[in-house]
């Protein structure tokens, strides 16, 4: 019975799972989610680190109390100098000097910094020099956003130079749209929990280009080599043949995400979850969603796209007709293995034989079949004139 299960089937290609037959249920499915992406993107927006937003950041011991001790004593010194704001976010880092809190507030000047520091200072009895500030520009997140983008459209760009070159174009397009659906998603699943855009957010991103594009190539060296030659017979649809692709390399992506996602939930869900390591969250969320979601996207949008693609070729269009009009007549009874239409069948039918039907139905040649050779009238094995007579008259000895 194990030999049968599902983990089996899926193991050996055969699970038989409709993925490219059912793309408009994953097209519809995809758009509510990028839909849903999207207005949280607009609406809610996104939390920006101080390093895009702009901002100050103080650093207090950890040996002052709990994290939520170090906030309020800095609300508390903000709201004595006045200064109409409080703190955004708070977190744990670690260090080589020891634990630290790191709170970050929106901008301050210099003067509100150097007041709100010896404010803290006297409020947790500690030496004013054991209070560490940074103060961060907004000018400095823009210039690493314009940068982060111009590396995505260069990327991108490369991305499609070699899927053109390795696959074709509409690979290409089937590719870069899986990319981009991947990135909004992300995004908005980003956007929703509420995380700090940081640096690291930035890098997270990146990072996860070149996995989803390493998912999609993956199943698309499999179509390829499943669809090479498919105009030459009439066995299989282009849709069938990729979604047959889809089966067999099903269990190597699975695997592949399996292996990658381990480490970056450990990252995720114990280094920033169990062991408060507040750094670790930006980068681990975004690495272990879009990772995920990569390997969605290259199944369930990418090779059903193709398909797509793939069926406005007029080439494949005609195939397609082809291997679905020789199925009815077969299944009618109209043609006979080689392709020849029963005249039986035919006048036993209830519906009028289609001659285009009929003609589309033995027009492929089977794969390797040599051509027909057309023998001369009158001809019997193979010589001319017949081959049962000699010229005059002389007997076979």
């Amino acid at each position: 019975m194990a030999q049968n299960g599902l983990a089996s089937r899926l193991y050996n290609g055969e699970a038989g799972l409709n993925v490219v037959g059912r793309r408009k249920l994953w097209f519809g499915v995809a758009g509510v989610l990028i839909l849903i992406a999207l207005l949280s993107i607009g609406l809610r927006g996104f939390s920006l680190g101080i390093e895009f937003a702009g901002g100050n950041s103080f650093q207090v011991p950890a040996s002052v109390g709990t994290l939520e001790d170090a906030e309020r004593e800095v609300n508390s010194a903000l709201a004595a100098q006045n200064t109409g704001i409080e703190v955004a976010t708070a977190q744990k880092v670690g260090g080589t000097g020891g634990d630290t809190y790191e709170l970050r507030t929106p901008q301050l000047s210099v003067e509100q910094t150097n007041a709100v520091k010896g404010q803290i200072a006297g409020d947790l009895g500690i030496n004013a020099d054991q209070i560490s500030g940074n103060q961060v520009s907004e000018a400095w997140g823009s210039q690493v956003t314009s940068r982060a983008l111009l590396g995505l459209v260069i990327f991108i760009a490369l991305v499609m130079v070699y899927l053109i070159l390795r696959f074709e174009w509409r690979m290409a397009v089937a590719a870069v749209a899986s990319l981009f659906t991947n990135l909004i998603l992300t995004a908005g699943i980003y956007s929703l929990v509420g995380f700090e855009v940081t640096p690291s957010t930035i890098i997270g991103f990146l990072t996860i280009l070149g996995f989803a594009l390493y998912d999609v190539v993956v199943v698309f060296d499999k179509v390829q080599e499943n669809t090479r030659g498919i105009t030459a017979n009439n066995n299989q649809t282009y849709g069938e043949a990729a979604n047959l692709a889809v089966n067999q390399s099903l269990m190597r992506s699975l695997n592949t995400s399996v292996v990658a996602l381990l480490p970056v939930g450990g990252l995720l869900f114990i280094g920033a979850g169990l062991l408060g390591a507040g750094t670790l969250k930006d980068l681990g969320l975004v690495l272990f969603v879009g990772m995920a979601v990569a390997f969605l996207t290259s199944i369930l949008v990418a090779t059903p796209l193709l398909a797509l693609l793939k069926n406005y070729d007029p080439r494949i269009q005609a195939h397609n007709k082809r291997v679905l009009a020789r199925r009815g007549a077969l299944a009618r009874g109209e043609v006979t293995g080689k392709g020849a239409v029963s005249p039986a069948a035919a006048a036993a039918t209830d519906e009028p034989l289609d001659p285009d039907a009929a003609a589309l139905a033995g027009a492929a040649p089977k794969v390797g079949a040599r051509p027909a050779v057309k023998r001369p009238t009158g001809a019997r094995g193979g010589r001319p004139g017949g081959g049962g007579s000699r010229p005059g008259g002389a007997k076979r000895r």
